[in-house]
């Protein structure tokens, strides 16, 4: 693409090359703006009219999409540490989308705080057709299923999602979701309470390739929708998280031991109805298990998580006897005499 030609206000030396000047498919966008935060993208294209559209079409070729990087600005490097090179966050847009004229009127300026505006979210991802991931947790107080659905539609495939927290969807974005991207392979759920045992079915049936799921703190969700997940996407999950959760039980424990062989993390943490039969049929059928989070599983006790350590499985509770001797050595009467190596 040839960049627009613009008054540039003031002369020019002779031989001097502008940074516009650069080729902007084969330059600019892959090799500089790949490297600047989203949040100074958003600042330049207040310089002008060319800036605008450089940025622009920048935009429409995003694979990665973080609002996150809009209400924060970058995170500042150690002293010293060399940076790591990104994975290519950018690929040519569509022909189509490179004659789309860039707009009038003043170009939208980013409000600094945790939220994002409904307009500007529509603004930077009108012309996205190239997502393979999508994180709009900072949207969570308005992002409405009128404002994810069309976003889904011109990406299908997206690959990892998160909408953590973003309780004003429904049902509705789920199913737009699991119909719409077939290859979705990481998807984060937690603290959304509209998602019941009904939306999970439809996840579970129409997304093949789903391998870490977050359900965290979805207390709709009952033992039959998570039996249901694991008959259906068992076989592919590595990750899954089914904290805060009241309602989940031994059944479904069991049965996701029984259907993912190939599951490596597990939170059940707060899941009051989990015990130990649970956990010994995880440490039973799940060989590749790495880590467990159990804490606050009262009924939980030590000897079925004994198995699971001696494999070396990572666990968030610690056994009694270490439990007790930390509580001896905190007492300042008992510390100089206690040998924790015993």
């Amino acid at each position: 693409m040839e960049p627009p030609m613009e008054q540039s206000g003031g002369e020019q030396e002779p031989g001097a090359v502008r940074l516009l000047d650069l080729p902007w498919e084969d330059v600019l966008l892959p090799h500089v703006l790949n490297w600047v935060p989203l949040r100074q993208l958003l600042r330049l294209q207040r310089v002008s009219r060319a800036f605008r559209a450089l940025v622009q079409l920048h935009l429409a070729g995003l694979r990665r999409f973080d609002a996150a990087q809009v209400s924060r600005g970058p995170e500042p490097r150690p002293r010293g540490a060399r940076a790591r090179s990104p994975a290519p966050a950018w690929v040519p847009p569509s022909p189509r989308l490179r004659a789309r004229p860039s707009g009038a009127g003043n170009p939208w300026r980013p409000r600094v705080g945790p939220q994002i505006p409904r307009a500007a979210l529509a603004r930077l991802l009108r012309d996205a057709e190239g997502l393979q991931e999508l994180a709009l947790a900072p949207c969570h107080e308005w992002l409405s299923d009128e404002d994810l659905v069309p976003v889904l539609a011109r990406n299908p495939q997206l690959r990892s999602v998160a909408l953590a927290g973003c309780g004003q969807l429904s049902r509705r974005a789920l199913g737009a979701l699991a119909e719409g991207c077939p290859r979705l392979q990481r998807l984060s759920l937690a603290h959304c309470d509209w998602v019941d045992g009904l939306a999970l079915r439809g996840l579970a049936d129409r997304c093949p390739a789903l391998e870490e799921l977050d359900l965290t703190a979805c207390r709709q969700l009952k033992d039959e929708a998570i039996v249901y997940l694991a008959q259906r996407r068992g076989a592919g999950l590595r990750s899954l998280s089914l904290a805060v959760n009241a309602n989940v039980g031994d059944t479904a424990v069991q049965e996701l031991a029984r259907n993912c062989p190939q599951l490596e993390h597990l939170d059940l943490t707060g899941c009051l109805r989990v015990g130990s039969d649970g956990v010994r049929t995880l440490a039973e059928y799940c060989p590749a298990l790495r880590s467990l989070r159990v804490r606050h599983c009262h009924h939980v006790a030590e000897p079925s998580l004994s198995r699971l350590r001696k494999r070396g499985v990572d666990i968030d509770v610690e056994p009694p006897l270490h439990q007790a001797l930390v509580l001896l050595q905190d007492m300042a009467g008992f510390a100089p005499f206690v040998n924790l190596q015993v």
